[in-house]
């Protein structure tokens, strides 16, 4: 109790300094996931990607962040096994962020798309059970959000799937494409801005004193829809295209159509990401700052303070801003050939998965996600458009991440406690 007393702000600047390091990391490995569709199907440029992430990417982390940071904050380690003990939870906390960043700084240099929400979870669980005990880990949770990596890009894959059939049947197998396109896109608009707006409505803005019924959200919601449905329908009704070109060029007006609608599930994707992968990062620097706020009391409640999510928000853009470009641009086209319309059932579809997890408070793995929305586009196609290689190799990056994160966390756990005990 007296070191927390005695360091209380040098533990909090350190928090800050690892937590934005992490969200660094974050902005740099795994905000291709956001926009890698968008730019691989060549629906927008990288410029273009880089700015609508910025924006969406910290609104989604500054507005919509706090309701997972609570399960990373708390919901992995039992407080009871730190009883009189607080420090051990600042060291593991410090290791954590510390571990996971330079996990995803290396990451990061050698272009390896992995987990952040898999480099933090791994880090809590490895320092805590070594360096406290196995049984101050709650391994119902942790089974918990693991069983969500599995679940969560069968989900995605299934919804992307569907929504890329949806399209051939009502858009593309029809007489007129275009037409047919110029008619529905707006409604798949409507489905982007309601999906959305009714998640963060309900579990996202908690932490601003915004607390909606279901039945007030559902208004709001659909209004929001309306709305963007309504910007989206001027940008369609601007594509013209010759009813007298080839049926290949006729194709390529549909997805003309189609990159309009990509701009929306690109700040919609991004702005899930933002809500979800942020706690990453500003999870422990809470969980830090609750016991030093309480003078060493584990188990307190408090809300997650603004100027933490600003801390997490920043840092994510910044990370996008130096090294995230350069995973943007390669992280689009490896998997399968994307275009526009394939794009679209992609991003909706990871995005929707994103923002229902992020509501319920489940960290899952935004990688995850779009890669299952992915593969579920290259089924619907066939087979045969998957590149296996290219998805084996995420796999083992993936399988890598989990101990690599925990280790890191056990060596840096160590040295903090050599260093003040």
């Amino acid at each position: 109790m007296e070191l927390i007393a005695d360091q209380g702000q040098l533990f909090i600047i350190l928090a800050c300094v690892f937590g934005a390091f992490m969200a660094w990391g974050i902005g740099a490995n795994d905000v291709a996931n956001a926009m890698g569709t968008s730019v691989g199907s060549k629906a927008i440029t990288i410029r273009q990607a880089v700015v609508i992430a910025i924006i969406f990417e910290f609104a989604g982390a500054f507005f919509a962040g706090g309701e997972v940071t609570a399960t990373i904050r708390k919901g992995i380690i039992d407080p009871l096994a730190l009883n009189g003990q607080p420090e051990l939870l600042v060291f593991g906390m410090l290791a954590s962020l510390l571990a996971a960043g330079t996990w995803l700084l290396i990451a990061s240099y050698f272009g390896w798309p992995v987990s952040t929400t898999h480099s933090i979870v791994g880090a809590i669980v490895g320092f805590a059970a070594v360096g406290i005990s196995m049984e101050a880990v709650k391994w119902g949770r942790v089974g918990n959000i693991a069983a969500s990596w599995v679940i969560s890009p069968v989900i995605a894959g299934s919804i992307s799937f569907l929504l890329y059939k949806s399209v051939q049947h009502f858009i593309h197998d029809t007489k007129d494409p275009f037409a047919q396109s110029k008619r529905l896109v707006p409604f798949y608009i409507l489905l982007v801005g309601f999906v959305i707006s009714m998640v963060t409505l309900l579990k996202g803005l908690k932490h601003l004193g915004l607390n909606l019924s279901f039945t007030d959200a559902l208004w709001v919601s659909l209004l929001s829809g309306v709305v963007i449905m309504a910007v989206g329908r001027f940008f369609v009704s601007r594509i013209h295209a010759d009813p007298e070109v080839s049926e290949a060029v006729h194709l390529a007006n549909v997805e003309k159509v189609f990159a309009v609608l990509m701009i929306f599930t690109a700040c919609a994707m991004a702005f899930a990401h933002g809500s979800n992968d942020v706690a990453n990062a500003i999870g422990p620097v809470a969980a830090i700052y609750s016991v030093v706020s309480h003078a060493g009391e584990i188990t307190a409640k408090s809300s997650v303070p603004l100027w933490i999510l600003l801390v997490g928000a920043v840092g994510i853009v910044i990370g996008l801003l130096t090294f995230g470009h350069r995973v943007i641009a390669t992280v689009g086209s490896g998997i399968t050939e994307l275009t526009p319309s394939r794009g679209f059932a992609a991003t909706l579809a990871a995005a929707t998965t994103v923002v229902v997890a992020s509501g319920t408070g489940l960290p899952i793995s935004t990688t995850h996600v779009l890669v299952g929305a992915i593969l579920g586009i290259g089924l619907a196609m066939g087979g045969d458009s998957l590149n296996y290689r290219k998805v084996g190799s995420i796999f083992v990056s993936w399988l890598v991440t989990l101990p690599a994160g925990a280790l890191l966390s056990i060596l840096f756990f160590y040295l903090f406690r050599a260093i003040w005990l």
